[in-house]
């Protein structure tokens, strides 16, 4: 029988790929770590992201990597979240995305950040990508508000993190050159056009 662990982290069979959608991600998997209830599959590990460079985090470099992680305070008291690692940090870009169920209802979001090498404000951008996945807190009134603040606490904990490498765009900069140029050549011939 194949041994489907390797470093301590579950691997798929051959054929078989984790492609989750956002909603998927959202509601089958960070919604049920929060609530400790059972997962779809075991196979997103827990695991501190800010602790590794993107580069060192478990699993296959060129792969889409999943991870549980717990938001950690940059200062004790405050709401920044520190996102800093031993060569750099991972940086907010564009604004957060609802994640919407099948039923309408908006229950997380997703949050883009870019990895950048060196110290804030002057590091450089690389092509590491994660999206931080959070559920929403609760806003139902007609809860005890003992109860609410613990699960709140427990919703506000946990995050989901896709971590990936940009492709490099296919085309060679000849490739990008010659498509410009036909741009601009088709934009100048459709101005000379007169439509009678």
């Amino acid at each position: 029988m194949n041994n489907l662990s390797v470093n301590g982290l579950k691997k798929l069979p051959p054929g078989f790929r984790f492609q989750p959608t956002d909603e998927e991600l959202v509601f089958q998997y960070l919604k049920c770590k929060v609530f400790s209830s059972p997962l779809p599959a075991s196979i997103i590990p827990d695991l501190n992201v800010c602790n590794f460079d993107p580069w060192d985090l478990p699993g296959e470099m060129e792969g889409e990597r999943y991870f549980f992680s717990t938001k950690e305070a940059k200062y004790r008291t405050g709401n920044r979240i520190n996102r800093g690692t031993a060569s750099g940090y991972w940086k907010a870009t564009g604004s957060d995305k609802q994640i919407i169920s099948r039923r309408n209802e908006v229950g997380g979001m997703r949050k883009t950040l870019v990895f950048h090498m060196g110290k804030p404000p002057h590091g450089s951008r690389t092509d590491w990508i994660m999206h931080e996945y959070r559920l929403l807190t609760l806003s139902n009134h007609s809860l005890h508000a003992n109860i609410q603040d613990y699960l709140n606490h427990d919703i506000e904990k946990w995050v989901l993190c896709h971590v990936f490498l940009k492709k490099p765009s296919n085309k060679t900069s000849d490739e990008e050159e010659i498509m410009h140029s036909f741009c601009n050549n088709s934009n100048k011939k459709s101005k000379k056009t007169k439509i009678v």
